[in-house]
């Protein structure tokens, strides 16, 4: 099985770009809105996204609420290719939207190419990092990937070779004066095992943060589209389903079934991969024990340090939702580089 053929719920920014794409499919004009720089609070970041449409339904945001409407107004009253605007907010405003305190938010407002739009789809469907590049005085684009150009910007070597670089680290900014690289990567994929009932709560809020989401149980009572609607569900055991999924370095893998057989399989295939967190429900005599079996089978001492167990933040979590809570938001701290293992 292929990771392109995963479903998930989109993440924030595929959504306001499918808002874009249908509008503009149905015929109405498109207005795309995007973040190229912030100074001091700023609640969305660099590269945040804000479709509006002609008649002023908007999809997304640019900040925590003080200048969406301006940039709507800005949007319908657009009659060049693009229109930058630097916003101050002062602090009475910052304090009003619940910042701490003021800042500086520049927004390019452009008319979206409807193919670069269904190009970047493309890309990020199949797993590939991807460059929108916005000509901030001309509002010309293209769209820009490990293979290369492929739009009508000219680009020289070295806006390419910063570009690559912006690629390799997921970093959205300015490659050179008067251009904007939003960095698109690859969705984030949570593969669980054990289709139980915290999984149930963990699927769900995995997919609101926009993880593609894979939940593997040989037991097929267990792992049913009414169970878990919108994940995609291999009904096979660890050991036959993982060797067909892609685990890469955007992967993180959990194993919830709190049956040895299944664990085990599963931690054995997850710690041979890239995924960049792997973990394991059970208490620590449990894990303790899981542990010694690994070994036994050969598993390294290295390899056995990066399991995060028990599972989850220690949060006093009492009820499978809190579960659930615990483990996404370790998992979310270690893609984010954030201290993620348990302290106590």
């Amino acid at each position: 099985m292929s990771l392109t053929a995963i479903g998930h719920a989109p993440s924030d920014d595929q959504q306001v770009l499918d808002a874009a794409a249908g509008w503009l499919a149905d015929g109405n004009p498109v207005v795309l809105a995007v973040v190229v720089s912030t100074w001091g609070s700023a609640p969305r970041g660099v590269g945040s996204y804000m479709a509006v449409r002609e008649d002023g339904l908007f999809a997304g945001s640019v900040s925590g609420g003080c200048i969406e409407a301006a940039v709507v107004e800005a949007a319908q009253d657009l009659c060049r290719p693009i229109q930058v605007m630097d916003f101050a907010i002062d602090d009475d405003t910052a304090r009003r939207a619940g910042l701490p305190c003021g800042g500086n938010v520049v927004v390019a407002l452009i008319r979206p190419d409807s193919v670069l739009l269904a190009r970047l789809a493309q890309r990020t469907a199949q797993r590939q990092p991807a460059a929108l590049v916005i000509d901030l005085a001309s509002g010309q684009q293209t769209l820009v990937d490990p293979v290369g150009n492929h739009g009508h910007l000219a680009l020289s070597p070295e806006v390419m070779a910063d570009i690559g670089q912006r690629l390799a680290s997921g970093q959205s900014g300015c490659p050179s004066e008067g251009l904007f690289a939003r960095i698109h990567e690859p969705a984030t994929v949570l593969v669980v095992v054990g289709a139980v009932h915290v999984t149930q709560s963990l699927v769900a809020m995995a997919e609101l943060v926009g993880f593609k989401v894979v939940v593997v149980d040989p037991r097929r009572s267990f792992a049913t589209p009414e169970r878990f609607p919108g994940a995609t569900l291999i009904s096979r055991q660890p050991e036959e389903a993982l060797p067909e999924l892609i685990l890469d370095s955007r992967t993180a893998i959990v194993t919830l079934a709190h049956v040895a057989a299944l664990d085990d399989a599963t931690l054995i295939r997850g710690l041979d991969s890239d995924a960049f967190y792997v973990g394991a429900l059970g208490s620590r005599r449990t894990h303790a024990k899981r542990l010694q079996r690994l070994a036994g089978l050969g598993v390294g001492a290295e390899a056995l340090a990066r399991i995060h167990a028990p599972v989850g933040l220690d949060i006093g979590a009492a009820n499978p939702a809190e579960i659930a809570v615990s483990v996404l938001a370790q998992i979310i701290a270690a893609r984010r580089g954030k201290p993620s293992q348990r302290t106590s």
